[in-house]
């Protein structure tokens, strides 16, 4: 009996995580109510639930998921809001598209339907890294927006794992039965943001290691997100890291150096 109750055991460990995981998503919902603010909001949750996956958590020395979902809420707040206007410039005109496309008949409205979900599985590939980015790097919007779609495709399976876990969330939460759609809601606002942020963030910690990126190592070290790009020019390289060249003439830009 002892041992269940072990602070280091594993039942008191999933009980401590999922506690993180309840608290950080309450505080999440609080600070998304400002509307503009859930850009930021949505890096610092990105930044705890990694932390929390990764158990590079202390509570004791002031290093809990709470406090690190509020001090990058804080730190990157107009970055994060930055990116955000443009996260919604881009949904705005995906929606206008494809309002426009839809109301087209024969092969001409066929073609532009095919574009239009070209364009939007563009769009997800990127979208699932911009903010889990921005919460480990320390990154102009310009460059992470640039890392993020070469990281969606250099880390595919992870990719298409991250669109799958929110997008299956969402379907059995209001698609699957929608008579239970208030029971969905209410499950969201308690854990759902960050219960999912936190499955996906064992997918984003692994496409970072793909890329030989010892995030969890020199978060533990420093306690701060790393500096730099993921894909980085000849003048950054360094000999542990699979890059991106910022030009794609040469055709061994993915090679390991």
């Amino acid at each position: 009996m002892r041992s269940i109750f072990d602070p280091d055991g594993t039942l008191m460990t999933i009980l401590r995580k999922f506690s993180d995981i309840v608290l950080c998503n309450l505080l999440f919902c609080l600070l998304c109510c400002g509307i503009i603010t859930v850009g930021a909001a949505l890096t610092g949750l990105h930044a705890a639930m990694q932390a929390v996956a990764a158990d590079t958590t202390d509570d004791i020395h002031g290093n809990s998921a709470m406090r690190i979902l509020l001090r990058t809420f804080r730190s990157d707040f107009l970055p994060s809001t930055g990116l955000l206007l443009i996260v919604a410039g881009i949904a705005a005109f995906l929606y206008y598209y494809h309002y426009i496309v839809w109301s087209l008949t024969g092969p001409l409205g066929s073609s532009y339907r095919v574009m239009f979900f070209v364009l939007l599985l563009v769009f997800l590939f990127g979208f699932q890294y911009f903010f889990p980015i921005r919460a480990r790097f320390v990154l102009n919007i310009r460059q992470t927006l640039r890392n993020s779609w070469l990281l969606s495709a250099a880390a595919l399976p992870w990719t298409l794992l991250t669109i799958a876990i929110s997008g299956g969330a969402v379907y059995i939460s209001f698609f699957l039965n929608p008579d239970n759609a208030y029971v969905a809601l209410f499950l969201w606002l308690a854990c759902g943001f960050a219960l999912i942020t936190y499955l996906e963030s064992f997918c984003f910690i692994k496409a970072f290691q793909k890329l030989g990126v010892d995030l969890l190592q020199r978060d533990m070290d420093t306690g701060k997100p790393a500096e730099g790009a993921v894909f980085i020019d000849e003048a950054h390289r360094k000999d542990d890291l699979m890059v991106q060249e910022s030009t794609f003439s040469n055709p061994d830009w993915n090679r390991k150096v």
